[in-house]
């Protein structure tokens, strides 16, 4: 005998309520509580049967080791990862609609199987036929995966104890459907319940599962905020459709860093993994132009030269425009104030634009003295120099401060034939680098400073 029960059920954190409430008391968004009718049965539970449940082990007896990581094949991918995926774990991958995650995905069962490794492909949102025809446009054809278009989670559970792959993709997560759940696919408790189903299984068998997560118009995952939290591995894959650059970041990770990031380029046969990004990202470049700056951010333990252009412009009307692209906008007025304030100019009736080229979004302190460089560069309308490169932190008081890996950053520059460098004063010291390092950076020429005016008159007024 079973009863019907109605709820409310919060779209951004999950939360329960048993009315309806304009703003939910849990998370404080505003209109995010659902209608939901759930069906719940007044017979009691069963207990389980005894063995059912895992017992309590030491650490010391606790089989692992790091080759029991999957490596996919794809360079970026693993480096994202931590060396591979983690068997029994679940990865959670979300992008915006044609970013690429589905062609990822079948680059990586294509990779995978070809290690004799079984790969069960599961799509909710294409037919049979229109995943033949996607796997023969990039030349997926190898007999370890099987692909399977259904979004009834039970049978697909069922297939998976019958068929026992070692790692699953459901595409997506929003269209899985449980009849069990009195609800419509992509709702708050089909998708928390289905993942949970979907969790349960790859815990107990062993065996890998990657999701796919749609995302908001804010470019958040679609979906209750705990299903950032079940899973193990939470991606995201950014980039901008116009250009050919992609970039995977993990912003959560239970087996490794989340401060590595994966660049791939789209074309035609797929996305391929870029060996050298700096290089890539430079490669259009106008030298010698104002308001162009090179900048060198870290992204894990990967140096990479992204270019940096500022546009200063009188205002035609009362309230100046800000725009920032691929990095902090409060951050940008931040440095802005710091300029009239310390450097005496004016930027009250300037129009202001920066932009990070080639999609590209980074978020670090070392990007404050590019942004001035470039910004003044522009306002005053004179060349920086091609071969130059700048970073560094800016206080409130004007002061440039120290940032992390700084040899790091000036050893890729000096890769990629840069002869010149403003830096942090303090951040090298010559004499406690290894002579290997040292010979390395000698070919660039260091310019330290203590304070953005310094380095404003390095670059020239």
């Amino acid at each position: 005998m079973a009863k019907l029960k109605k709820r409310f059920v919060c779209r951004e954190c999950g939360f329960v309520s048993p009315k309806w409430m304009g703003r939910c008391t849990e998370c404080g968004a505003w209109n995010s509580l659902e209608e939901e009718t759930e069906m719940k049965s007044v017979k009691p539970a069963k207990s389980p049967e005894h063995g059912s449940y895992s017992r309590p082990k030491r650490l010391s007896e606790i089989d692992f080791t790091e080759e029991d990581r999957m490596p996919v094949g794809d360079r970026e991918l693993d480096r994202v990862l931590g060396g591979g995926i983690v068997p029994g774990s679940m990865v959670l991958l979300g992008g915006d609609p044609g970013i690429g995650k589905s062609t990822l995905l079948l680059q990586t069962v294509e990779q995978v199987g070809r290690r004799g490794q079984k790969v069960l492909y599961v799509s909710g949102e294409e037919s049979e036929k229109q995943l033949k025809m996607r796997a023969d446009r990039m030349k997926v054809a190898n007999e370890n995966i099987l692909f399977m278009a259904e979004i009834n989670v039970p049978y697909i559970l069922d297939t998976i104890l019958k068929e026992k792959p070692e790692l699953v993709i459901i595409d997506s997560i929003q269209t899985m459907y449980s009849p069990d759940i009195q609800s419509a696919p992509g709702s708050v408790t089909q998708i928390r319940d289905n993942a949970a189903a979907l969790l349960q299984l790859a815990k107990k068998e062993n065996i890998a599962v990657i999701l796919v997560g749609h995302v908001t118009k804010d470019g958040n995952l679609a979906g209750p905020r705990v299903l950032e939290h079940m899973v193990d591995t939470v991606l995201y894959f950014e980039g901008d459709r116009f250009h050919s650059y992609r970039v995977l970041r993990a912003v959560k990770n239970r087996f490794g860093s989340t401060n590595e990031i994966g660049i791939f380029e789209m074309a035609p046969a797929g996305l391929l993994p870029v060996s050298n990004p700096s290089e890539a990202m430079l490669r259009s470049r106008p030298k010698n132009t104002c308001g162009s700056v090179v900048v060198p951010v870290m992204e894990g333990t990967r140096p990479l030269l992204i270019e940096l252009q500022g546009l200063a412009a009188s205002s035609s009307y009362g309230n100046p425009r800000r725009m920032a692209k691929g990095l902090d906008y409060n951050r940008m007025v931040l440095l802005m104030a710091v300029m009239e304030k310390r450097l005496g100019i004016m930027l009250q009736d300037q129009d202001a634009y920066v932009n990070l080229v080639g999609g590209v979004r980074a978020d670090e302190p070392a990007l404050d003295l590019g942004t001035v460089a470039a910004l003044y560069s522009s306002f005053r309308n004179f060349e920086v120099p091609g071969d130059m490169i700048v970073f560094g932190e800016v206080g409130l008081t004007g002061e440039v401060r120290s940032v992390q890996y700084a040899e790091n950053r000036v050893l890729e520059a000096a890769r990629l034939g840069f002869k010149k460098c403003i830096l942090p004063k303090g951040s090298i010291n010559p004499k406690k680098l290894d002579k290997n390092t040292y010979d390395q950076i000698r070919g660039i020429e260091l310019y330290p400073v203590e304070n953005i005016s310094q380095a404003l008159s390095i670059l020239g007024k």
